[in-house]
This record gives structure tokens, C-alpha cells and sequence, in this order.
């Protein structure tokens, strides 16, 4: 399979541009073996610059398109999607390790949710209203740069290209070099569909240069990144110097609160899962499970439990629960983390730095568990983005709520309460974006995003166009 993939093309102005480099080309990777697969040629600021100046001169007229030509639009990409299905299942799972049945079930089928909500949510807005003295419009903000990660590759991607489109905005896209495949894949689709040349520009490139372009250049009008908070902290202070628009979706720590009389044997290994699912590469995982300090010991015993049995393996295997993480540099900063633990003498009851069986290569980590932590220690506060949980004690709600809240982030809570009263009571007090009441699901037409360094914005149905209309209000003479 060496070799397999070689991506040494950009899309830009409706036409796949191969680039001819010296030695700006990198290994694409699979995390579950460690085998290069392929490689990819990266871009620099030349490349931006180029996909800029046609998704420029394609506003003008992209701008002034109906409501109904944009559906049209998306309901074919939509279509091409659903055609190319199984090739972003295997797509996702290759390139950053999520078992195959993940990746069917639920992040490839991300793409085809967003898809359904933006176009929903564009069927019932109205871009104009007509007021007593004025009238409102709601207008494509205008050239935007996409900066998408790569744990959740197509969702993100789909998330931002979707309404993006739907608002009469033309756009340059920064996929990670770690999810290029998918990236491809959607780039394909996006052609087949016919969107008019200059509309969608796919350039590859890391951070520091791709990203950097994009989120300094004087004619991109709005930046929206996933990604670390540390990241999202530069991309704001380049956007700065221009006073372009900022979506940022960033980090997360977020809390599940376990409150008394609560059914622990079936909640706590659904605790255990919201964290350790897609190997805890999620902003949004519950990864500090906070208990009354009575039902500390049986909760521990129940998410060990819960998480010995998962299986950990081969992302291609049907039976494989949790795959590797995504790529080298995430799996050396959580094992640099678990091993500044150990050093501190904080030991986990389960997993740590020990290797994983049966998994002899690959960027594998056992699912770990840290008990009994307080609320100060550096686990219990800072995002690990692995398969890590931390189990809090805590004395009464009044300290719960105030643990829950006490990290920089706040994106998303989870609460676990036999009273419902007790669990709207605790949700009004959550410093988050999101707020999941006994088990409820992400909703793909609720707004997704979070308070404090978790960012600013929202993603995800009609909160999620918002971010890429501006509105003009329009007042006559009567």
C-alpha cells in the first residue's frame, strides 16, 4: 500500500492545478500501522493568494444568486455525496484510525447531517424582510477562509463549506495534512456537482504558512477555524490587523455530573464512551466524570470495568471499539502527558503508558482512567484530546457546578439527574455552549459551540449560517 495515494494537486477555480515543488511534500501516514501510504504536496502563500484572487472574482456574481439556485447547489452535492458514501468510510478510517464502524455510523454520516441542516435551515430564512420604515438583507459576507482539523475531518469541512454556500459566499479551504483523503474526496464531489469555477478552492498547506495566509490576507472577509485554543488564539491576532469576522471553534474539558439516585450501571458506561469515543479526539468528550463523593468508589469500579472491555485494534476490524490516535504528534503529546503524571507519582487504575496488545505498530494508547483527582491537578483542568477520563469527588452540587465551570474552557456539559427539575436547575448554571440533559444527543440544527476559550461563534444548522451572512439594513424616505 506504500505509495498508494499522491495528492500533488490543488483545487482551484473549478480546476485540480498540479503543483510542481522542490521539496515541500510530506508523508501521508497510517496511524494504525505507522506505513506511509502516500504523500502530499503542500502550498504556501503564493497558492493562497491565487485560490483569493478567483474566489474574489467569483463573488460577484456567486453573491447575487437565488435562494433557490444555492439549494440546487447543495442538494447535488448532497446527492454526490451519498453516491460516494462508502468511499469517505473508508477514507476517514485510513487516514486517521477511526474504526471502520465509527466511521460508517457516525463520521461519515456527519457530512450527509450537515448537508440536510444547512439546507433546511437556508429553506426557512428569509434574506430579506420588510419592516414599517426599513427593510433588512442578509448578505454573503463574502470571501472566506476554511480551517478545518483533522478529528473530526468531514463534519468540520461539511459544517463550514455547506453554509458557506448556502449564504452566497465563495471560499479557500485548509483541510490538516492529516485528513487530506476526505479532503480530496469532498473536493471531487464539489466538482461533479457544477459549482461555478472559483466558488470552492481546496489548498493544502500546515498551519504556519497555509493557515497564516489565510488568516492575514486583506481580501479574505471572515475566518472560520476548528481546532486548539492555542492555535485559534493566532489565527484571532493575525485576522486582527484586517478586522475580519472570527469563528473559532476550540478546545473543551467538558464535565458530566453525576447526581444522587441515578441508575450508575447503566449511566456510567455511557460516561466512560462520551469520552473515550473516537479515542477521545473530540472537543466536545466528557472526559471529567464528577461524583458525590459516596458513589466515588462504585463509579470507579464500574468504568473500569466498562472500559477493559472495549476492544482496541485494527481500525479495518468491525469488532474494534477504539483505533489508534490520528497521528504522531497527538499520540507523543498525550503520552508526554501521561508520563509527567507518572513522574508526579499519579498513577491511573487503568491504562497509562504501557503498550497495547496485539497492536505491535501504530500510535495506539490504552483507555486510561485517573481516580480520585482533585479539581487543581493539571489532568483535571487541561484538554488531553485522548482516550484519558478523570474521576472528581465532589461534595455537593453547589461545588460540582462550581468545578464544572472552573477551567478556561466551556463547551460542552453533561448532566445525569433523576429529577429533571434538579437536572434544568444545574444546566442554567453550565458555562457551556451545549448543555446534555440524561443522555441527549447532539442535535445537527442546534447551534454548536462554546463560551469562554472554547471560542466564539456558532457551527451547525441556522446559528451556522449566520456566521457567513452580514445584514444591511435599508431605510426610505416615505
Amino acid at each position: 500500500m506504500r505509495n498508494k495515494y499522491n495528492l500533488d494537486s490543488f483545487y482551484i477555480n473549478g480546476n485540480w492545478q498540479r503543483i510542481r515543488t522542490s521539496g515541500n511534500v510530506v508523508d501521508i501516514i497510517n496511524p494504525a500501522s505507522n506505513d506511509i501510504i502516500g504523500c502530499l504536496t503542500l502550498g504556501d502563500a503564493k497558492h493562497v493568494d491565487e485560490a483569493v484572487l478567483v474566489a474574489k472574482k467569483a463573488l460577484k456574481t456567486f453573491q447575487i444568486t437565488s435562494k433557490a439556485e444555492r439549494l440546487e447547489y447543495l442538494e447535488k452535492i448532497l446527492m454526490g455525496y451519498k453516491t460516494r458514501y462508502e468511499d469517505f468510510v473508508k477514507a476517514i478510517s485510513l487516514e486517521m484510525g477511526a474504526p471502520i464502524n465509527l466511521s460508517r455510523e457516525v463520521q461519515a454520516h456527519t457530512g450527509i447531517e450537515h448537508l440536510e441542516s444547512t439546507i433546511q435551515a437556508l429553506r426557512n430564512f428569509d434574506l430579506s424582510e420588510s419592516y414599517s420604515e426599513y427593510s433588512l438583507h442578509h448578505e454573503a459576507i463574502g470571501v472566506c477562509g476554511l480551517i478545518t482539523p483533522w478529528n473530526w475531518p468531514i463534519s468540520q469541512l461539511v459544517a463550514k463549506v455547506a453554509p458557506a454556500i448556502a449564504a452566497g459566499c465563495t471560499m479557500v479551504v485548509k483541510p490538516s495534512e492529516f485528513s487530506c483523503l476526505s479532503a480530496q474526496l469532498f473536493a471531487e464531489v464539489i466538482d461533479q456537482a457544477g459549482l461555478p469555477k472559483g466558488v470552492f478552492n481546496l489548498v493544502y498547506g500546515e498551519g504556519p504558512t497555509v493557515g497564516a495566509a489565510i488568516s492575514h490576507h486583506p481580501d479574505i472577509d471572515m475566518v472560520s477555524f476548528t481546532g486548539s485554543t492555542r492555535a485559534g488564539i493566532a489565527v484571532a491576532q493575525a485576522a486582527a490587523i484586517t478586522v475580519k469576522r472570527v469563528c473559532q471553534e476550540l478546545g473543551g474539558k467538558s464535565p458530566m455530573i453525576l447526581t444522587e439516585g441515578i441508575d450508575l450501571e447503566t449511566v456510567v458506561p455511557e460516561c466512560v464512551w462520551l469520552c473515550m469515543e473516537n479515542t477521545g479526539q473530540s472537543c466536545n468528550a466528557g472526559t471529567r466524570l464528577l461524583v458525590p463523593e459516596g458513589l466515588h468508589d462504585q463509579v470507579v469500579e464500574i468504568a473500569k470495568k466498562t472500559a477493559e472491555s472495549y476492544v482496541v485494534g485494527d481500525p479495518a476490524d468491525e469488532s474494534t471499539q477504539l483505533g489508534p490516535l490520528a497521528n504522531r504528534i497527538q499520540f507523543e503529546k498525550v503520552m508526554g502527558i501521561l508520563e509527567d503524571a507518572e513522574v508526579q507519582g499519579v498513577k491511573p487504575i487503568l491504562g497509562g503508558r504501557q503498550p497495547v496488545g496485539n497492536c505491535d505498530s501504530g500510535y495506539y494508547i490504552q483507555p486510561t482512567i485517573f481516580a480520585g483527582l482533585s479539581r487543581d491537578h493539571t489532568l483535571a483542568k487541561e484538554e488531553i484530546f485522548g482516550p484519558v477520563l478523570v474521576v472528581i469527588p465532589y461534595k455537593n452540587l453547589e461545588e460540582a457546578i462550581d468545578i464544572a465551570n472552573g477551567t478556561q474552557y466551556g463547551l460542552s456539559s453533561y448532566i445525569y439527574a433523576k429529577d429533571e427539575n434538579t437536572a434544568e436547575n444545574i444546566s442554567k448554571q453550565m458555562k457551556s455552549g451545549m448543555v446534555h440533559i440524561n443522555g441527549a444527543s447532539l442535535v445537527a440544527e442546534a447551534p454548536f459551540g462554546g463560551y469562554k476559550q472554547s471560542g466564539n461563534g456558532r457551527e451547525w444548522g441556522r446559528y451556522g449560517l449566520h456566521e457567513f451572512l452580514e445584514v444591511k439594513a435599508v431605510m426610505k424616505a416615505s
